[in-house]
């Protein structure tokens, strides 16, 4: 496993170790040593997958604190462009993005700390996201600002968004309790 740090603090793209074989294939999503050396402190609370079909945008989700998470995201099946925003306000990359292809075929995930939205674009029918999150979902912190209003070119004409993703508050006008 290969954690790469990028150029948002505390983020990183990680390189999960694959193989494959007569019987099938084999992906470790998970281990809590590299990360502890690549100073990532990450405690599972909450795992869940979404299955999305081409051009659907989910996000930019996020909880706010008190039940603020850190995320790893990952592709297992199908591919998506994956997006996280910095909205720490006192980070020298507060409001910037950084985007990446996670997929079944590159074996990529994302780590997110506290302070990130995130959200992806599907590129193929019927992709599984998965998620490992530091907290436990909850309704009163769950939140988001809208995925068109960060900057980031989602190439797509016609994408498909749950009406609560279309009603967030644009970045500009959100207020970072972060």
């Amino acid at each position: 496993m290969e954690i790469e740090k990028i150029f948002l603090s505390g983020a990183a793209v990680i390189h999960l170790p694959f193989s494959n074989d007569n019987r099938g294939e084999f992906t470790k999503v998970f281990h809590d040593s590299t990360f502890k050396k690549a100073d990532i402190d990450f405690v599972l609370k909450e795992s869940y997958f979404s299955i999305s079909n081409k051009d659907v945008i989910r996000g930019m989700h996020f909880q706010i604190p008190n039940e603020d998470h850190s995320k790893i995201v990952f592709c297992p099946q199908g591919a998506i462009i994956d997006v996280m925003v910095d909205l720490r306000k006192d980070s020298p990359t507060f409001k910037h993005f950084f985007s990446q292809e996670l997929s079944a075929a590159n074996h990529k995930a994302f780590y997110i700390p506290k302070g990130f939205a995130h959200g992806f674009k599907s590129l193929t029918d019927n992709t599984i996201t998965c998620y490992f999150v530091s907290t436990e979902y909850s309704k009163n912190h769950d939140t988001g600002v809208r995925y068109d209003s960060i900057g980031f070119n989602w190439e797509v004409a016609n994408p498909i968004i749950s009406k609560r993703d279309s009603e967030f508050k644009e970045l500009k006008d959100f207020e970072s309790p972060f």
